[in-house]
């Protein structure tokens, strides 16, 4: 006996009721028809709000990122914004709207970055002066 041996759970539908009649027929019995009523693509399919979820946090990481980059590391942390970002928006996440502040703090990061570096000759800078 194998795990795939064991029956799964499934809820009664429509569906279930005909082959519940098909049973007594000859058809498959008890383990085997519930089985056969669940679909293969639903057996290791992660569910969908776990990666809508999964595209929130990226969305506030990025804006949380691109937030801190502003003040502290804006050559890491710019880049890490822009990324997740867009990972975020690729992945469709619930929060378009932090996902595209997150993108245009982390792009705003690296413009700073850039001004700093123009204004000091060097990428360390500080704010004192």
């Amino acid at each position: 006996m194998t795990l795939t041996d064991f029956p799964r759970r499934v809820t009664a539908t429509d569906s279930d009721a005909d082959t519940g009649s098909r049973v007594g027929a000859g058809a498959a019995t008890g383990a085997e028809a519930a089985v056969a009523s669940v679909p293969a693509e639903d057996a290791g399919a992660p569910a969908p709000r776990a990666a809508g979820r999964e595209a929130d946090g990226l969305a506030v990481a990025s804006f949380v990122l691109g937030l801190l980059g502003l003040l502290v590391f804006n050559i890491l942390l710019g880049p890490a914004a822009i990324v997740m970002a867009l990972l975020a928006l690729a992945r469709r996440t619930g929060r378009p709207g932090r996902a595209r502040l997150g993108l245009a703090l982390g792009v705003a990061d690296l413009a700073v970055l850039a001004a700093l570096v123009a204004a000091n000759g060097t990428v360390s800078w500080n704010l004192g002066g």
